[in-house]
Formats: structure tokens, C-alpha cells, sequence
């Protein structure tokens, strides 16, 4: 269950268009300069392409494998010859954004919803100077807004802008709801990003789905009370989501232990679900600094598996 030590944030989300526009473009230069200048040659090479295509036929060479002798052209020519493939470099990335009012939490430098956005713009751009496609999902509780996956520095700012201004319509989340339609909407094999809290519970099946279809990597992003609850004594806390209150001494060993055991335990089913579902997962602390985190990523992928 969703059960966090939030308190109620006012709606800062309302912006002007001169507000939305400086955002945008602050995205896009930080994004551009980190792509620039620490994921070029990783982001590259970091994920595979979608598979093999056919480039072209040559004459059979010691070594090749036979399998991909093409017998028609072998017979008409009176000698055999080989199918020569080459790996299909055009990626498409998707966005699964976790737009749920828990992800308006955040204590400490930023909320939740702000990490998740300026990780997406760095991602979208990285993807766009590949010459990838990328899309997004938005979701809380349903399926909240469906951008399909372009190509395009264009493409990508309008991403941007509607990372920085779409309200859900709900509150609760729902990741079975965000992943069965992911699996549904794009049929070609894709680098999907999943960035949640992850305060959820069973989405195993459609994620194991998922996971053999796509190349999967969940961003779990938390904040530094939603593991432990800070010594103020009293405090009325409230589920953003379903809006329930009470009154919790925070003092209380016994009520921090628990509290910080309820993250434990999501934390250790995270992984598990992840895991079962041959699929990648980072760690991303509101206070802490995320492009280590890519980058590390970015790095191990490029390591040859032994």
C-alpha cells in the first residue's frame, strides 16, 4: 500500500507561457550540454539496435555461416553465396512517466516530478541526437496521455512542455494499467524507461511481458522521507493519493522502524519484480546527483557480459 509521510503541496504547477518557454529552453541547454559532453559515445553504444537487417549478397567465404547461405541465388549462379546482415541502429526509446500526486512529494532541493522531468529531457535529447525515436506514456492510475514515439529536436520540445505542464486527472497509480498499454501500443522492440516511486504492489505479469519484448530499465525516484520519518514529534501526515490523514508521533521508535521497514520491504519487492523480469534498476534521490547514476549505467552496459 501507498503510504508515505507526505504533506499536502500547494499547485506551483501553474505556469505562464513566458515561464513554460524559459523552462523549456533551461531543459534543453543543460540536457544538450550533458548529452554533449558525457553521454556521446555512451548512450551509443549503450543499447543495441532492434536486430539484424539484410544488407546484401556476396559469394560464400570460408567461415560464414551456413545457415545464411542463400540457396535461390547459389542455384543460379552455379556457386554459393551468403547473406550478409548488419545490425539496425535506429532505436526507439519510451517514457513511462509516473505522473501520480505522490510524485509532487520532495523535502529536499526538489519534488519527485522534477527529477523525473529534467531525467526524461536528458534521455529524450540523448535519444534525438542518435537519430531515435522517442515517445511517452503518462500515467497515474490510467493511462493518462499517449505521445507515439517521432523522431526530432521539435518532437522533443514538445515532450519538454508537456513534462513541465500535464496534470493527471487521477491521483492513485496504477503501473499494470501504464505497462499492459505500453506492451499493447508499441509492437517494435524499444528501450523503455520506467520512472515511478514504485509504491505499488503486483505488477509482475505485465512487466515480465515487458521485459522479454523490450529492453526495460526502471528509475525508481524517492525522496529522503519516504524512508525515514524525521524527530519532530506530532505530525499530521497524508497520503497524497488517497487524501487519508493521521497523526503520528515521530518520535516513536517503533513507529519509525516501521515506517522505514515499509519502504524496505517495496524496495526489496522492486528489485525482485525487475529481476524475475530480466530488466534493469536505478536509484534516484531527489537530493542527489542523477547524472552519475546514467552515466554508471550508461558505462556497465558498454562492458562486454563475460
Amino acid at each position: 500500500m501507498k503510504k508515505r509521510a507526505h504533506t499536502k503541496s500547494k499547485d506551483d504547477d501553474t505556469l505562464s507561457v513566458a515561464e513554460i518557454l524559459k523552462k523549456v529552453k533551461e531543459l534543453e541547454i543543460k540536457s544538450k550540454k550533458l548529452t554533449a559532453n558525457l553521454f556521446t559515445g555512451e548512450y551509443h553504444t549503450a543499447f543495441k539496435g532492434r536486430g539484424m537487417s539484410f544488407k546484401e549478397v556476396r559469394e560464400y567465404s570460408a567461415g560464414d555461416d551456413v545457415r545464411f547461405i542463400d540457396w535461390n541465388v547459389s542455384a543460379r549462379m552455379n556457386q554459393p553465396f551468403s547473406k550478409m546482415f548488419e545490425e539496425e541502429r535506429e532505436l526507439t526509446m519510451m517514457l513511462l512517466v509516473d505522473i501520480s500526486a505522490s510524485s509532487l512529494f520532495g523535502t529536499v532541493h526538489q519534488r519527485k516530478k522534477d527529477l523525473i522531468t529534467e531525467v526524461c529531457a536528458v534521455l529524450a535529447f540523448s535519444a534525438v541526437n542518435n537519430n531515435d525515436k522517442v515517445g511517452v506514456i503518462f500515467f497515474s492510475d490510467k493511462i493518462e496521455f499517449y505521445i507515439p514515439p517521432k523522431k526530432g529536436r521539435e518532437h522533443v520540445l514538445y515532450i519538454v512542455r508537456e513534462l513541465l505542464t500535464v496534470k493527471p486527472k487521477s491521483k492513485g497509480t496504477n503501473l499494470n494499467e501504464a505497462v499492459r498499454f505500453f506492451n499493447n501500443a508499441v509492437k517494435q522492440k524499444s528501450i523503455a524507461f520506467i520512472l515511478s516511486d514504485f509504491m505499488v504492489e503486483q505488477y509482475d505479469d505485465p512487466l515480465r511481458v515487458a521485459g522479454s519484448r523490450h529492453d526495460v530499465i526502471g528509475i525508481k525516484v524517492y525522496d529522503k522521507m519516504d524512508m525515514n520519518l524525521p524527530e519532530v514529534g506530532l505530525m499530521q501526515i497524508e497520503d497524497l493519493e488517497t487524501g487519508e490523514r493521521q497523526w503520528i508521533d515521530t518520535n516513536d521508535k517503533m513507529v519509525q522502524y516501521n515506517y522505514h521497514q515499509q519502504f524496505v520491504q517495496n524496495e526489496e519487492a522492486c528489485k525482485i519484480s525487475f529481476r524475475k523480469s530480466g530488466a534493469d534498476l536505478l536509484y534516484l534521490r531527489t537530493d542527489e546527483d542523477y547524472v552519475k547514476v546514467l552515466q554508471k549505467f550508461f558505462l556497465s552496459r558498454m562492458k562486454p557480459v563475460k
